[in-house]
């Protein structure tokens, strides 16, 4: 049962995935968003194996560090913290609700969400099934592309049954991008435009994950929209990204290591009809795959005025850069008032579960 009572927040970062430094730059923003919206909050990194850390700062925590706590949830517990280092001081409180800032898998594929559900406390984010769709990059855009919304045309390509150069050719053309099927923040992406290059994108993108995407380039503009649900699914204004100097698309590179990669139009410059299209496309998308909490929905607007859906994800970046909460703040929500939206639906969505018949008399 909800209260006045500002609930307490743990805040889960870091992580196994290649996007764990994102998860950092995320994690701090969300961090100072909560403390701004009067929250309490109590810090757990994950480290790259996996271990979960009680932290006093949004740093990556280090297996064997003296002054962290390892600490674990536990099925049934709600979200009482448990010391697994042996140690007899005391821990936090029970949190009341868990935010991931977790990128990729492991975190934003359905995993950790799983592991909340049967700690049984409210998280923040889409559930099990919804982000483990919209992770899936194959899987979200069969579901989509059954559902009648338009996706871009891929082949998808699983560790062992690769596909010849020639028949990618035939069927794609080039250039075409090759990516990990379940990573973001262009984490292993390439576009190759011959033969060689095509080769290379390839080794690149099963060194992150068993199965890639092999797509058209869609040749569009790249436009975005966050959304959020509360009473109901709402969609921000949208926003897009412009690459430039030497990027050719929206690569890692041109997200987190040059401050000169890309221009962020916030919002979009687009006629007021195709601003709706994006905005009802997103809603529809977000209840397609069961993503009800946020989600950031990525088009490609194509000269003829046709939208494709590029990606969903689940967990979207809250970094110094990231669209979800630029588009919000443009659309009249601060971030201290997003973050709290967000907690608010967590409880809501937590309760209304709560609520089902779990057995039948």
């Amino acid at each position: 049962m909800m209260t006045d009572k500002k609930p307490t927040i743990g805040l889960l970062f870091g992580g196994r995935s290649a996007e764990h430094e994102v998860s950092l730059l995320s994690a701090a923003n969300v961090d100072a968003a909560l403390r701004q919206a009067g929250y309490g909050v109590v810090r757990i990194g994950i480290d790259r194996t996996g271990k979960w850390f009680l932290l006093d700062d949004i740093v990556s925590p280090q297996a064997g560090d003296s002054g962290a706590r390892h600490v674990a949830l536990a099925p049934g517990c709600g979200g009482t913290l448990f010391a697994l280092d042996g140690s007899g001081d005391p821990l936090p409180g029970p949190v009341d609700v868990v935010f991931p800032v977790l990128h990729g898998p492991f975190g934003e594929d359905g995993t950790v969400q799983g592991l909340l559900k049967l700690a049984q406390v409210a998280f923040v984010g889409p559930d099990v099934l919804g982000s483990a769709v919209a992770m899936d990059k194959d899987v979200c855009k069969r579901l989509l592309r059954e559902a009648g919304i338009g996706v871009g045309d891929f082949l998808s390509v699983e560790r062992g049954n690769r596909v010849a150069y020639e028949t990618v050719l035939d069927r794609l053309g080039m250039p075409v991008f090759v990516k990990p099927a379940n990573l973001g923040s262009s984490v292993g992406i390439s576009k190759a435009h011959d033969a060689a290059e095509f080769a290379a994108a390839v080794e690149k993108a099963f060194h992150f994950d068993d199965k890639i995407l092999i797509e058209r380039d869609a040749n569009g503009r790249e436009i975005e929209c966050a959304v959020l649900s509360l009473d109901g699914p709402a969609a921000s204004l949208p926003g897009e990204i412009v690459p430039e100097g030497n990027h050719g698309f929206y690569s890692y590179d041109a997200k987190y290591i040059d401050a000169d990669g890309a221009r962020l139009l916030v919002p979009a410059q687009l006629p007021g009809d195709i601003v709706a299209q994006v905005r009802d496309l997103s809603v529809a998308v977000s209840r397609i795959l069961g993503c009800e909490g946020m989600v950031r929905v990525d088009f490609f607007l194509k000269a003829t005025g046709e939208l494709i859906v590029n990606e969903v994800n689940t967990l979207p970046g809250f970094t110094a850069i990231s669209m979800y909460p630029k588009l919000w703040e443009a659309s009249g929500t601060p971030p201290a008032e997003l973050v709290a939206r967000l907690v608010e639906h967590a409880q809501r969505r937590f309760v209304r579960q709560q609520e089902l018949e779990t057995r039948h008399v």
